[in-house]
């Protein structure tokens, strides 16, 4: 954690996280933890611009395929880059049924970015979720270490 932030501004981020994993499967709180303008990547690609569109990205999966699935998160990294502004890495998954942990191929990694408002609240302004594989990991590690500069 940077500097720039107070331990304030890092618990605060920190219950955020936690209160959007707790809102999974609740559209509402689960969009109301998203600024208004929000950007919202899936890990398919998929992209939702603003609140509203997240909400209804996620209604019909929080009534259909999803309901009563949670969230699984945790987070990896923590940095204040600037003022009011949050930087999050984290890994996370749906868990279904009686599963407390996600499997190795459902486990992704997140990026989140929040922002503290003129309010002091913090919301989340951008979200990547991006699926880990890793083998493909490995391999591109593989790959950057024999073939580039160093390799040769």
């Amino acid at each position: 954690m940077s500097t720039i932030a107070t331990t304030t501004d890092a618990a605060a981020v920190r219950a955020l996280f936690e209160a959007n994993s707790r809102a999974w499967g609740d559209t509402e709180a689960f969009a109301g933890t998203f600024t208004e303008d929000a950007d919202y990547v899936t890990f398919f690609g998929g992209r939702m611009t603003g609140r509203h569109a997240i909400a209804e990205g996620h209604r019909g999966l929080f009534e259909g395929v999803l309901k009563g699935s949670r969230l699984y998160a945790e987070i990896e990294d923590l940095a204040f880059p600037a003022p009011g502004i949050a930087l999050v890495h984290s890994r996370g998954a749906v868990l279904k049924g009686k599963r407390t942990r996600p499997s190795a191929r459902a486990l992704s990694v997140q990026t989140y970015v929040m922002t503290r408002g003129a309010d002091g609240r913090w919301l989340i302004r951008v979200f990547q979720n991006t699926r880990h594989r890793p083998r493909v990991e490995a391999f591109s590690n593989w790959l950057a270490h024999r073939f580039g500069p160093r390799g040769k």
